[in-house]
């Protein structure tokens, strides 16, 4: 770097000086940026040009050297009796949710464990993980609590850890099968959720990492598992497109993959073997002795060495499962590929089992003013919730820029940092109304057109309002014509939306607050969070009603009492995290650090549309 000690410029030449520190600094980006926030906050300029050659983002990523928008008043009571009771109510939902995640951790249980470790001496899937991801790298586990209470049965993690972490510097999306679990047999919510971390491979143009270790389907469920359209056979569908689209597809084939998992490796962009331990065959040594009567070993049949110099299904033969995963790491190392960027841990030790960084040792943004596990005080479903306080728990410095502010007020629009990175967010604070709906398509307009990923905040109202005479008819429809017009803008609006379920996530209102079917990238639930087709007292009345109409009877009430336990437990965020209705349950104060985690992640495809394609709506009805 050349020696630069003092600068002369033209005050009204900005472009000049700014290309002539660029040539002084030359790649020394850190000084240059630092210099050039100087200049820019001298110019009451928040904004880095993307044109003048500084790293991809900066220009959405201002951390503390400027801090624009106006800072929210998060203060609460936190000895009220409404806070200590939604206090206690998350401790009790946290124990619950901790208690599942251990059931998680155990995979298959004890004796699996052991038989999978000592006599088959194979590593534990995160084990694997560790081995293969960059030391103290965070890493964003999806759906840990898939599988469980299905009605075939627990499967933890729907036997297989799937997750968004960083290997050789690249961001990738990884699969790993857990052996121990029903011998790495594949179920419907495997399937499931296979495909749904295809999905978002995809949609965030994620490189993707499967460690193969499957014993594969489970026959007496296979009519579920393999022959429609979005069942088993679109996962090696899905691995030919992502590799059209320029998503590198890489396999580690530590076990067994037979039958339709042997397309797994076979249709990845390269593919590591472990001698001993992987093969691949659609037919195993009992079905060629049981065929041809001839007896075979699985190492002949379809081992490393096999298909490494007779076959060629794999490219990297490894004597260990430590070689392979240093082979993997290799791979991603040569894909050319941007470095990503994330946070590390202090000592670079994953957090127990749940590989989470312990802290965020370093950072260039502010923290919010108000502690995050107030957050758990601060639950919906009481009348003096106010979604400003969640939002000041959320945002750095507890900062935001809200849009429209005494317009529609039950709809809260506005942009703030999170973690360094810009967002558009979009939070329910009361029944969306006729405005608050109008309002939402505009913003929704605004962040399509200025490239800022979305955050919906969701909490429905559970109202469901009718007409006495025709003035409120005509109020109804006109909101209802509000809601098409957000649905219509959300839709359309081609930027990353993330969704965070803090209380209702029931009922109309869901669909223009981007629920599940208007598919985020992203979608977490609080484990306070009910998610159905409407709340639950509402159903058990009509259901009462069209069964026995106005008769009150003890079959009534035995009929209400069982309906009510059913669809109590239907709706509950566990429910729903369990059969894969969302990414997973986001504790309340973990939310600000799963929605960083989030914005690193969508940020790098930000700019892979125009605005011209960013914002080609439908239409509006007027």
């Amino acid at each position: 770097m050349s020696k630069v000690t003092t600068f002369t410029f033209d005050p009204n030449d900005t472009c000049y000086q700014l290309s002539h520190v660029l040539l002084s600094f030359k790649q020394d980006f850190c000084t240059f940026e630092s210099y050039l926030s100087t200049i820019m906050l001298s110019r009451g300029l928040f904004r880095v040009p993307v044109s003048l050659g500084v790293l991809q983002g900066s220009a959405r990523s201002l951390g503390t050297h400027a801090r624009p928008f106006k800072t929210l008043d998060g203060a609460v009571d936190t000895s009220s009796k409404t806070f200590q009771e939604n206090l206690k109510t998350s401790e009790k939902l946290e124990e619950k949710y901790t208690a599942l995640y251990k059931q998680v951790l155990a995979g298959g249980g004890q004796k699996a464990i052991e038989r999978h470790v000592k006599k088959n001496k194979k590593l534990l899937v995160r084990d694997r993980l560790r081995l293969l991801l960059d030391e103290g790298c965070e890493f964003l586990e999806l759906s840990p609590l898939a599988g469980m209470g299905m009605e075939y049965g627990d499967i933890p993690a729907a036997g297989t850890v799937t997750g968004i972490g960083v290997v050789s510097g690249v961001r990738c999306l990884v699969t790993g099968h857990d052996a121990t679990v029903k011998g790495g047999t594949s179920y419907p919510i495997s399937v499931k959720k296979g495909l749904r971390a295809q999905e978002i491979a995809q949609e965030n143009h994620l490189p993707c990492i499967y460690l193969v270790d499957s014993g594969g389907a489970f026959l007496p469920l296979q009519s579920d598992i393999f022959p429609d359209k979005n069942h088993g056979g679109r996962m090696f569908y899905n691995e030919a497109i992502l590799s059209s689209l320029g998503i590198p597809q890489v396999s580690v084939v530590v076990g067994s993959c037979t039958a339709g998992g042997a397309y797994v490796p076979t249709m990845t962009e390269e593919a590591v073997i472990v001698h001993g331990m992987g093969t691949i065959f659609l037919g195993g040594p009992p079905l060629v002795q049981a065929a041809l009567g001839e007896v075979v070993s699985a190492e002949e049949l379809g081992g490393a060495m096999m298909h490494s110099s007779v076959s060629g299904c794999t490219d990297h033969y490894a004597e260990t499962e430590l070689e392979a995963f240093e082979m993997a790491r290799d791979i991603m190392a040569g894909l050319n590929r941007p470095m990503a960027e994330y946070l590390h841990s202090h000592d670079g030790v994953p957090l127990e089992d749940s590989l989470r960084p312990l802290s965020e040792q370093h950072h260039n943004y502010e923290d919010p003013l108000y502690p995050s596990e107030e957050l758990q005080g601060l639950l919906p479903g009481t009348e003096d919730f106010d979604v400003y306080k969640v939002i000041a728990r959320l945002t750095d410095g507890s900062r935001f820029h809200e849009f429209k502010h005494k317009y529609g007020t039950s709809l809260v629009t506005g942009f703030a940092f999170i973690q360094g990175h810009l967002a558009g967010i979009v939070a329910n604070n009361g029944p969306l109304c006729e405005r608050g709906a109008l309002k939402g398509a505009h913003f929704a307009q605004l962040c399509a057109q200025r490239a800022v990923p979305m955050i919906f905040l969701q909490n429905a109202s559970c109202d469901q309002p009718t007409a006495n005479d025709v003035t409120e008819a005509a109020s109804l429809s006109n909101r209802l014509k509000a809601h098409g017009k957000m649905a219509s803008a959300v839709a359309s609006s081609l930027v990353p939306k993330i969704t965070l379920i803090l209380g209702n996530g029931v009922g109309p209102e869901t669909i223009p607050m981007c629920g599940r079917s208007f598919s985020p990238r992203f979608l977490f639930v609080w484990p306070n969070a009910k998610v159905g087709v409407a709340d639950v007292q509402g159903a058990v009345d009509a259901a009462v009603q069209a069964k026995f109409g106005d008769m009150k009877s003890e079959e009534t009430e035995k009929f209400q009492s069982k309906i009510a336990g059913r669809l109590s437990q239907q709706t509950s965020a566990f429910y729903s995290s369990s059969r894969m209705w969302d990414d997973g349950i986001v504790l309340p104060q973990d939310s600000r650090r799963i929605l960083g985690q989030c914005l690193r992640i969508v940020h790098s495809t930000l700019d892979t549309t125009d605005a011209t394609e960013r914002r080609k709506f439908g239409v509006f009805r007027m």
